[in-house]
């Protein structure tokens, strides 16, 4: 069962384009959210596979998601307003997001951080659970989580949180692109679970963004998961279709940038 619910997310080629919309979660009013069903909607027509959101978007949006891939965000609890930093908690059961129709659910995990003694435990006890009803477990495993990305996002320790995300249980891992094709083939080499790089922020520059995804690929991830690059973009459908020119079309980043001008 797991495989099948497997083959909703990832094709036959072992990759995957996640659409990334559970930001509104913790974020509120974010930049870009302001239509969820549309950029849904464009995404599906520009040929992403599946879709990582939240409990509230998964059922208010059920008809523009359609035959997408679902991954329920089931970890959060904490929002943008609160005046000091807390930690994630699991919000959501394994039969919640069965019954909401999800083919796969997420939490983070942030080795070096100061919650991993929350994120880690709780990972743990989800994949026990995924495995018993036989659900794919994405890991979202960030090095000291989002405090200091600069600092503590380096290949080793990238590496690092990882292997302990696949050791914990995860069936595949989002996690952030090391920046040269070497560092993170080694990751991938050591890692027993599908790597899923993260789209990370607005990117200023289309044709780097889209090298950092041919990168990562020629080095052995299985795709992406792009939330903003994507929300944000004037054509959420053709910047989705570039990336799935690259991630199953085996397109250039010169090809992939044409499909984002429409050309």
């Amino acid at each position: 069962m797991k495989g099948h619910r497997w083959h909703h997310i990832f094709r036959p080629d072992g990759r995957t384009v996640i659409l990334a919309l559970d930001h509104a979660g913790m974020f509120g009013m974010a930049a870009g959210l302001d239509a969820p069903g549309e950029v849904i909607r464009q995404a599906r027509r520009g040929g992403a596979d599946a879709i990582l959101t939240t409990y509230g978007t998964a059922a208010r949006f059920a008809d523009e998601i359609g035959d997408l891939g679902l991954i329920l965000r089931m970890d959060g609890g904490v929002s943008s307003l609160a005046q000091e930093r807390r930690p994630l908690r699991l919000l959501y059961s394994v039969a919640d997001a069965l019954r909401l129709g999800a083919d796969g659910v997420a939490c983070m995990g942030w080795p070096g951080s100061r919650f991993e003694g929350e994120t880690l435990p709780y990972l743990a006890r989800l994949a026990a659970r995924c495995a018993a009803w036989n659900v794919p477990l994405l890991a979202e495993m960030l090095p000291g989580g989002f405090e200091s990305p600069g600092e503590q996002w380096t290949p080793e320790n990238i590496g690092h949180a990882c292997r302990i995300g696949a050791e914990m249980g995860a069936d595949f891992i989002k996690t952030a692109y090391t920046g040269d094709r070497e560092s993170f083939r080694r990751i991938v080499e050591r890692v027993p679970v599908p790597l899923v790089v993260l789209g990370g922020g607005a990117a200023t520059d289309t044709r780097a963004f889209l090298t950092a995804i041919h990168d990562a690929l020629a080095a052995g991830a299985a795709g992406v998961a792009v939330g903003r690059n994507i929300y944000r973009h004037p054509s959420p459908e053709r910047m989705t279709a570039a990336i799935v020119a690259l991630v199953h079309g085996g397109a250039t980043v010169a090809e992939a940038y044409l499909e984002v001008e429409g050309r």
